[in-house]
């Protein structure tokens, strides 16, 4: 008993009730960063060389003698993503460290989500500057979440980092809808994760730090990527060991607890817990008595094992492969990727698109929950309806892009014509939108959506119904609740009487289906009908 309270006094400096883990914990010293007059922030990296971050994107050169406009010169790699081709749709959620919103990245009307950092807090700017660093050197590998690049906001001083929206939410989420999730969809879903996690051992030579379920997000097509790079650290090699105490407790490995040298095994240990949680339904430890009784827990207790008599024996085996006390007995995660409990299912052809979008079906035991994640699914939809009527009523340079909303099969129907393909329909839109124009700008007749309904429409796609009126003005509104793009401004703040200022009345209908391209969507069909 007395050893166990020793221990105890060793872990108690480790953890800060308030502010989470110690401040003696520090990230590398060695990145810094400089701000330029120009607007472009230079993030400073010894291992990795410069990333150069302005308003109009990143990026990354190999030295600080290297600092360029991003708009004009090539360099090792540039990401162009500006900041005023972001259309802000309101938050996703926050953490610690960042606000995560919802965006449309105007030119290719693909949905985002916008990763926001205050650069001039220094534990949060290297934890962006790790970020960044991760993603781009691995911007669109199998089993990593997407990187679209980052840009620079004088105003906030914030920089926001593009990556892909993973509609289907995470691991965690999937868990309050489902107890548990069946074998065969965690192998699939493993087997992806864990070439992800190789990449980032063996050839990126990262400790992500930090896996655990909520970091495990999957999108409607099926696909499982990790996410969250902002606390993982670059070692020299495959032997190299860490010596900071960051992350997560709950998942955290035995040595990582004692506050020894660490590195891959680290991982392996969390992606264990990770698999033994979504498969069990339970996570192994009690976490309820404070971190301190929990890490005792991790460090003292024999590790978990699920019950073999309801669990495979291939799902055992990997479980208890991951969560070996000694690290180096642990697989690699290369090593794991010919595991039985990865290849039993190989040829099975998991459908784990299906499984994803049964996630959708409000008709699930946990209607609230399920509904929830429906209205998330429509609310994109209802981003890009607004996103159109923004673009029409919008500037001609931004008009322009409306072309690329639609494919070749699309249609659209107006007075008892039909226009197909992308030029057609993009010709007759914009007639009608020069008649609506009239002849005296700024003023002319815009769009003032009172209702907007949305319906599913075949396996995959939305039907969207709007209805509103025509008012003399300058910039599309929305009249009544609903999602609300950043810098349109109010209805009711405008205080306009709609009855007296109808100008006439629209209804509109859009198909909208997802295209290959995760995250785009493309209107199938349309139909406008104009009223006096």
């Amino acid at each position: 008993m007395a050893g166990l309270e020793e221990l105890r006094k060793k872990l108690t400096p480790l953890f800060d009730a308030e502010k989470g883990f110690s401040s003696s914990s520090t990230l590398d010293p060695s990145d810094s960063y400089t701000l330029s007059d120009g607007g472009t922030v230079n993030l400073l990296s010894r291992s990795y060389g410069v990333y150069n971050i302005n308003e109009l994107g990143l990026q990354k050169c190999t030295s600080s003698a290297d600092v360029v406009d991003v708009s004009t010169t090539e360099s090792e790699k540039t990401y162009r993503c500006a900041s005023h081709e972001m259309r802000i749709f309101g938050a996703i959620g926050s953490g610690a460290s960042s606000v995560v919103q919802r965006a449309i990245h105007i030119p290719t009307h693909r949905i985002l989500a916008l990763k926001k950092i205050n650069i001039f807090e220094k534990e949060k700017r290297q934890q962006l500057l790790t970020e960044i660093r991760t993603l781009c050197e691995a911007p669109c590998y199998e089993g990593l979440v997407e990187f679209h690049g980052a840009f620079y906001t004088p105003d906030s001083g914030q920089i926001s980092i593009a990556l892909e929206y993973m509609d289907g939410g995470s691991l965690a989420d999937i868990l309050k809808l489902r107890k548990k999730i069946p074998e065969p969809v965690l192998s699939s879903m493993f087997q992806k994760l864990l070439h992800g996690l190789s990449y980032l051992h063996g050839v990126r030579h990262l400790v992500h730090r930090d896996i655990k379920p909520a970091n495990l997000l999957v999108n409607l097509k099926g696909e499982p990527k990790i996410t969250d790079f902002g606390i993982s650290a670059g070692l020299e090699n495959s032997v190299a060991m860490c010596a900071t105490f960051v992350g997560t407790v709950t998942y955290m490995s035995p040595e990582r607890i004692r506050n020894d040298n660490y590195s891959y095994p680290a991982d392996i240990w969390s992606l264990g817990l990770a698999l033994f949680e979504c498969g069990t339904g339970e996570f192994p430890y009690t976490a309820t008595e404070g971190p301190v009784n929990l890490m005792l827990q991790i460090l003292e207790d024999p590790s978990p094992s699920p019950s073999k008599c309801n669990f495979s024996p291939e799902f055992c085996s990997f479980i208890e492969a991951c969560l070996q006390k000694d690290a180096d007995a642990r697989p690699t995660a290369e090593q794991l990727l010919s595991h039985p409990f990865i290849t039993k299912y190989v040829d099975a052809q998991v459908d784990l698109a299906a499984f994803v979008r049964s996630m959708f079906d409000p008709t699930q035991r946990m209607k609230d929950l399920a509904d929830r994640m429906l209205i998330s699914l429509v609310l994109f939809e209802q981003m890009l309806t607004i996103h159109y009527y923004l673009l029409f009523d919008g500037p001609d340079e931004l008009w322009q892009h409306t072309k690329t909303l639609y494919n070749n099969d699309s249609i659209f129907s107006f007075s008892g014509k039909q226009s197909v393909g992308g030029n057609e329909i993009f010709a007759t839109l914009s007639s009608i939108r020069s008649t609506l124009a009239g002849d005296w700008p700024p003023e002319r007749l815009v769009h003032v959506v009172e209702k907007l309904q949305c319906r599913a429409h075949g396996q995959d796609g939305v039907a969207i119904r709007v209805s509103g009126s025509f008012i003399v003005g300058n910039q599309f509104l929305i009249c009544g609740d609903g999602i609300q793009p950043e810098g349109l401004p109010s209805f009711k703040d405008l205080s306009i009487d709609l009855s007296s200022k109808r100008m006439g009345t629209f209804r509109e209908q859009f198909i909208m289906e997802p295209s290959s391209v995760i995250g785009r969507y493309f209107i199938s069909k349309q139909e406008l009908y104009i009223m006096q």
